[in-house]
């Protein structure tokens, strides 16, 4: 087990560069954008390492995997839930999540609303949106977007925080471009307990174009932990 992580020092430094350069060349000065750690196979040991550095927002991708780790991690970074969500495992991470990214239908949305009541909490979520509408990916599409949203409205125990996606690998700025433009149409609509706060876009491949295009909270897995196996 690696027990040295200078090498994420570097490597967050290198990121926090980038992103102060995105939103130099891009976006108002005053602008925020959020930088996550994707935690998926990362040692916990390698997780806090990061946390002491400044991270203070972690994304997990597996329910029993955070359920495994989420007791070791330092307290004073926020998670986000941001893999693929079931039904039945809504219930392990509902009052953990500060956010949860993957909602994408009407089944889910419901269920995490009836946790949150039965819990007595609000859940902030966001949509998930397939930009590209690739049958391999979740999400909904984009066509469909308003009227999903104006049916979770109804939900009274989730808010709508704003959308996330993940674009196609190596497909340039295309899809970036089309997100913005979509959240940008959605945020006008003003629908009633649905907020554009966050778009969620970018990864380590693609964070600094993601910021272009309107991004306010990057995911960054590879570029910060370094190559991984995942099973």
């Amino acid at each position: 087990m690696i027990t040295n992580f200078n090498y994420i020092d570097e490597n967050f430094k290198r990121i926090r560069e980038n992103v102060d350069s995105s939103i130099a060349k891009y976006r108002k000065s005053d602008d925020v954008v959020r930088i996550m750690a994707v935690t998926k196979t990362v040692q916990p040991e390698a997780v806090n390492h990061a946390i002491n550095l400044g991270i203070d927002l972690l994304g997990e991708n597996r329910v029993q995997e955070y359920l495994s780790k989420k007791d070791i991690y330092y307290k004073s970074a926020e998670i986000d839930f941001i893999g693929r969500l079931q039904t039945n495992k809504v219930k392990y991470i509902i009052n953990d999540m500060s956010l949860i990214h993957s909602v994408d239908s009407l089944k889910l949305a419901q269920e995490i609303d009836r946790l949150a009541f039965k819990n007595s909490k609000i859940q902030n979520v966001l949509v998930e949106v397939n930009i590209a509408g690739e049958e391999s990916k979740a999400g909904i599409k984009p066509e469909l977007l308003k009227d999903f949203l104006l049916e979770v409205s109804h939900l009274e125990n989730i808010r709508v925080k704003g959308l996330m996606t993940l674009p196609p690998a190596n497909s340039g700025e295309k899809f970036l471009a089309k997100m913005q433009d979509l959240y940008i149409d959605i945020s006008q609509e003003k629908i009633h307990n649905i907020s554009m706060t966050i778009l969620s876009m970018g990864t380590s491949n693609d964070y600094m174009q993601a910021i272009k295009y309107g991004s306010n909270l990057v995911r960054i897995g590879t570029a910060l932990f370094g190559a991984r196996v995942y099973s």
